[in-house]
């Protein structure tokens, strides 16, 4: 046989061939024994826990400050972070509070809590890209400001007196599933769907990766950060309206500490901090995972205190964990 013909015989492919071994040894697969086992836990310290309605109805003391992680995810692969989020949330809340008892319509409230919450993110991002500033720098110092803020606007008062449908979003029922886990998991598709499968969720690993690479290539990468941090701050302002409408009022010092929280749930679900690796699914059982252990430390009266301390060290582990695998998958 000639070499040419060989050669119009060769196949190039960009896929990698499919193993068994490797799908199951996948980040995601031992988050979701973490999660069966923390589930049994929970219905080890109270036997009423293990039936349908009850996991599903307890999400709901956690799925609010879910809605940050989407964003989190991509502004992480993107090798960034946004420590301003629980800032933005109470200063979102505080002002949709005020606006309301000053007068103003609940669903102009809403809308207005949105619009600032996006304009919380487009400061982070305009920040961050025009001045090529630390987004740490950037983020724990409007951090400080967004939070300085809400206090100058309710002091240590609080806000509340909402209509009675308003509390529908953080208690609310579609037969039996809540909805805000509803909600969650279309969130979930969205924003699995845009970064896995669009251009646009490309250029954000490619930003991660190796972003004057991908400079040089055309992606404006200077937008996409815009964008995403833009995108953290709307879904900042949407945990504000499920969390006060869960509370029934709001105070200048809600979701202290949620960034934390956050943060930790991105990295167990095994985002790289060094950027450009990570999945969404991991992300999300990463959610279920914090939320319910917290939910049945809660049970047992665990403090508050002991909580941050479990979760400071959740992230360590998970942030040495992923680097650690990622630094075998390049050797």
């Amino acid at each position: 046989m000639s070499t040419d013909s060989l050669a119009s015989k060769r196949i190039i492919s960009n896929k990698r061939e499919f193993s068994l071994k490797n799908f199951f040894l996948q980040w995601e697969w031992l988050l979701i024994l973490i999660l069966v086992f923390v589930i049994f836990f929970n219905g080890f310290l109270s036997p009423y826990f293990l039936n349908i309605d009850s996991i599903l109805g307890s999400s709901m003391t956690f799925l609010d400050k879910a809605f940050i992680v989407f964003p989190m995810v991509l502004i992480m692969i993107m090798r960034e972070i946004d420590i301003s989020v629980g800032s933005t949330v109470a200063l979102s809340a505080v002002i949709m509070s005020v606006l309301y008892n000053a007068g103003v319509p609940m669903v102009a409230a809403i809308i207005i809590c949105l619009l600032v919450g996006a304009l919380c993110g487009i400061i982070n991002g305009f920040l961050i890209v025009k001045y090529q500033l630390s987004a740490v720098i950037v983020t724990l110092s409007t951090m400080i400001l967004y939070r300085g803020l809400a206090y100058v606007i309710l002091e240590d008062q609080s806000a509340g007196d909402f209509p009675s449908w308003f509390s529908y979003f953080g208690w609310g029922y579609v037969g039996k599933i809540p909805f805000i886990l509803i909600l969650f998991l279309i969130f979930t598709i969205i924003f699995t769907i845009a970064l896995h499968k669009t251009t646009f969720g490309r250029k954000v690993y490619g930003i991660g990766s190796n972003p004057k690479a991908t400079k040089f290539s055309g992606v404006e990468v200077s937008k996409i950060k815009i964008i995403v941090f833009t995108i953290a701050g709307i879904c900042a302002a949407i945990t504000a309206i499920f969390l006060t409408s869960r509370m029934g009022s709001t105070r200048p010092n809600v979701a202290d500490m949620y960034e934390l929280d956050v943060i930790a749930m991105v990295a167990l679900g095994g985002i790289s901090t060094a950027g450009g690796k990570g999945k969404m699914l991991g992300a999300v059982i990463a959610v279920f995972i914090i939320g319910y252990l917290h939910y049945g430390l809660g049970l047992i009266n665990v403090p508050a205190q002991s909580l941050l301390v479990i979760t400071g060290l959740l992230l360590i582990l998970s942030v040495t964990v992923t680097n650690l695998k990622f630094r075998k998958r390049k050797k």
